[in-house]
């Protein structure tokens, strides 16, 4: 019965200090809102992302002359709804961004585990891929690859997930170098634990707060990665809607219809402050050196 009780209180703590940080409730609050858009976008979309209607193509908001609340935020070139797309368009980006994060945490994670935990010849070759990778521009070693094998979703995730791994494995091993020589790692050794109950009973709990920040901030970037890959047309193809692909779509239209390219930059820009938001309240949270300085 005290376990309960006890996890009870722990997401009573966590609640009011989310709320009690305006960056972290408002992180918190578009987070959830993006998500709540993703998950029920069939339900919530006006109309179908995907249908064209030329008599109706670049109408302008409703707000504007000649526009109307059948499409609140206009139409694009091709008379499609750019309010259905934006809200469809969710669904890529959090799919990409939490995808591709978790490929590139856990090859980060076990990579900096077993770097920081073993040294010796096996730290200094990941160390030494670490700095090969950390020698070419991500953008440039992605679009050399997506060139390469061709764009698609999966070729993508796999794509983010594989050249964004080198910043948890160098996080991760810095904190291991730190977790392994304290007394009660020493005092596993000494009873004769195993390295892989060390590591994954006293080490791995120690450090995957780090992880959690770092990763949550992280899907933001993989965000505008993926916009920008989709923006230079490397990206989600067509049918599939992404807000990068809406504003390669609306970037000739700017000087007379700038709504089909303003409202997916708009949608970028709001979903990464928040997820940014609330990895900052994360970090203030789970890093025990932000709690020192309070």
């Amino acid at each position: 019965m005290g376990k309960p009780v006890q996890h009870t209180g722990r997401f009573k703590r966590l609640t009011h200090m989310l709320f009690k940080s305006k960056t972290g409730t408002i992180g918190f609050l578009i987070v959830i809102a993006v998500v709540f858009m993703s998950i029920f976008a069939g339900a919530i979309a006006p109309h179908d992302p995907a249908k064209t209607q030329a008599a109706k193509r670049l109408k302008p908001p409703m707000w504007m002359e000649g526009g109307s609340s059948v499409h609140p935020l206009g139409t694009d070139n091709l008379g499609r709804d750019v309010l259905s797309r934006i809200i469809y368009g969710s669904q890529v980006s959090l799919m990409v961004g939490i995808c591709a994060v978790i490929l590139a945490g856990t090859i980060g994670v076990i990579l900096g585990l077993v770097s920081g935990y073993y040294g010796g010849w096996i730290d200094s070759i990941i160390m030494r891929t670490v700095d090969a990778f950390l020698a070419i521009p991500n953008i440039l070693f992605m679009l050399v690859i997506l060139a390469v094998l061709g764009p698609s979703l999966v070729t993508l995730i796999l794509v983010l997930g594989f050249t964004n791994w080198v910043k948890y494995a160098r996080i991760i091993r810095s904190e291991v170098l730190g977790v392994k020589e304290r007394d009660y790692v020493k005092a596993a050794r000494t009873v004769g634990a195993s390295n892989q109950r060390i590591i994954l009973t006293h080490i791995l709990p120690n450090v995957i707060s780090s992880f959690i920040v770092v990763s949550t901030l992280s899907v933001a970037t993989t965000i505008i990665a993926e916009a920008s890959l989709s923006f230079l047309g490397l990206g989600i193809q067509p049918p599939t809607v992404s807000w990068g692909g809406m504003l390669s779509d609306g970037r000739q239209y700017l000087a007379t219809s700038w709504w089909v390219a303003t409202f997916p930059g708009i949608a970028i820009t709001i979903t990464v402050l928040g997820i940014m938001f609330l990895g900052d309240w994360l970090r203030d949270i789970l890093d025990p050196r932000m709690k020192a300085r309070k």
